[in-house]
């Protein structure tokens, strides 16, 4: 029966792993283990906390970047340090929530291995003293020996066990995908955006250069109308 849930719980696909398993991430930092559900708990919490820094820090570079002259560079270097964050933080979030998983696989085996052992003691008791038989036949045959039971409730576990695990198997690829697009969307989205604001700021730019340039040329010709009527003055003096 435990064959069964670990195998479920260690399927080698990089993308399972992300899921209910430990993080396969070539190069990434090694992640402290986890000792207990509450040291989980408060390192999911506080992953969630992080993450939201780490949006909010980007925003406010991605903000200080349009004020330098390499806007794109400057946005490119905010996002990688974006990038490799996150993706510590994913590392921390996956070995938390996989420790959470395992301890519950454990608790769960202690408990019907804790149930079947007795359930085997009250068999193992009733057989040693059987009850008197009733006088009602029907009953009598209806009865079934508590060693049969405890057989059924092990086969119906293990079958659950067996569809639960094939089901996350099929599930897993249809799971890799919808978040490979959500990235993308998510990319393609920024990507625009920036290019949005790029342009913004190219028109706002000309928009001041053509300002200054048409003050120049009014300056230009007020000048020139104050020489022409000082030559004026001068020629009509005696």
């Amino acid at each position: 029966m435990k064959n069964w849930i670990w195998l479920a719980m260690l399927l080698p696909s990089a993308v399972l792993a992300q899921d209910i398993g430990r993080p396969a991430l070539t190069g990434a930092p090694r992640i402290p283990e986890t000792h207990s559900v509450e040291q989980a708990d408060a390192r999911l919490v506080q992953v969630r906390k992080d993450r939201e820094a780490v949006e909010a820090e980007f925003s406010a570079s991605e903000q200080l970047c349009y004020e330098k002259f390499f806007v794109n560079n400057c946005i490119d270097k905010a996002k990688e340090q974006r990038r490799l964050r996150l993706a510590e933080l994913r590392s921390v979030e996956v070995e938390a929530s996989y420790f959470k998983r395992r301890s519950a696989v454990e608790v769960r085996d202690r408990e019907l291995e804790e149930r079947n052992q007795k359930d085997a003691a009250e068999a193992a008791y009733n057989a040693a003293h059987p009850k008197p038989p009733k006088p009602n036949p029907e009953l009598k045959a209806a009865r079934k020996p508590a060693a049969v039971s405890v057989q059924q409730r092990q086969a119906e576990h293990d079958a659950r066990e067996r569809a639960r695990a094939a089901q996350e198997a099929s599930a897993a690829p249809e799971r890799a995908a919808k978040a490979e697009a959500f990235e993308r969307k998510k990319v393609e989205s920024e990507k625009r955006q920036a290019q949005v604001k790029a342009k913004l700021a190219e028109k706002e730019e000309k928009k001041r250069h053509a300002a200054e340039a048409q003050k120049a040329e009014a300056a230009k010709a007020e000048a020139a109308a104050k020489a022409k009527a000082a030559k004026a003055e001068a020629a009509n003096k005696p």
